[in-house]
């Protein structure tokens, strides 16, 4: 059952209009809108070009959620996410149940994220490293040094629990499923930004099963992406931004659907004017 029902953009007021991100044409249509934008699907899709401004109304959205993000610095806090905050304090969100539960998470935060966790695994390792070679010059008993090495274990085991066995020898598109996976609950709102950026089109096809999975156990999402894949989820509500203000399509009239259907079809008709 879908928590969050509606969006509504309150005008910017002042000198701010002028500025990003009112100034991006998808927003600044929506401010205009009275009815805001019906968000009441278990997935709702934000689809078009780079730039229409699909991302900016997603942050703002988590900004005003205040839901945690996923390997980057808290939306609140984030020096990136400054004018996600800006228009966040213009949305006003209408609920049949606000959620606790979920999260926000941008693919090039995925990849930051990723690069620090393999960084912390091999700090702890090297660290594990350095106690055996300190016990065994002081002559220290077997005990003594599985007691010492206890923590560094700990955190270890953690890691691998969380993020897989090996996760820095991992492939981005396992590491981020098995996030993903880890950090989904039941009955929560996720906020996804181009999440196909790291998954081939398998793993795309594994995350549209866990998002059936968790709508089935009560949980929404948002999605804003390029991938006529992740677009054809089943009963998904899908919001064009190409011509403002966002207006809800069918998956076959898509650009996206339309453009990689031709050209899987012939590429050769499209390559030949490369």
């Amino acid at each position: 059952m879908p928590h969050l029902l509606q969006l509504r953009c309150l005008p910017p007021s002042g000198e701010a209009g002028a500025r990003y991100p009112f100034t991006v044409p998808a927003v600044r249509a929506l401010a205009g809108l009275p009815d805001g934008l019906p968000l009441d699907a278990p997935v709702t899709c934000f689809v078009g070009e780079n730039g229409s401004g699909k991302s900016t109304l997603l942050e703002g959205l988590a900004a005003a959620c205040g839901l945690p993000a996923v390997g980057s610095d808290e939306v609140a806090h984030d020096p990136t996410l400054e004018p996600a905050r800006v228009l966040g304090r213009r949305l006003k969100l209408a609920w049949r149940a606000r959620t606790t539960r979920g999260f926000f998470l941008r693919a090039e935060d995925f990849f930051g994220f990723a690069k620090r966790l393999a960084r912390l695994r091999a700090e702890l390792e090297a660290r594990a490293d350095e106690v055996r070679a300190e016990y065994a010059a002081a002559d220290r008993s077997a005990w003594a040094t599985g007691l010492a090495l206890g923590p560094l274990k700990g955190s270890i085991a953690d890691m691998e629990r969380r993020y897989g066995a090996d996760p820095d020898a991992r492939s981005h598109g396992e590491s981020f499923l098995t996030l993903f996976q880890a950090r989904l609950a039941p009955k929560g709102l996720y906020l996804l930004d181009e999440p196909e950026a790291a998954l081939s089109p398998q793993r795309q096809l594994a995350l549209l099963a866990m998002l059936r999975d968790a709508v089935a156990e009560g949980s929404q999402f948002v999605l804003a992406t390029h991938s006529p894949l992740l677009l054809a989820y089943p009963g998904a509500r899908l919001y064009s931004f190409d011509d403002p203000p966002p207006r809800a399509v069918a998956w076959e009239t898509l650009e996206h659907v339309r453009l990689t259907r031709d050209f899987l079809a012939a590429p050769e008709r499209f390559l030949r004017h490369l």
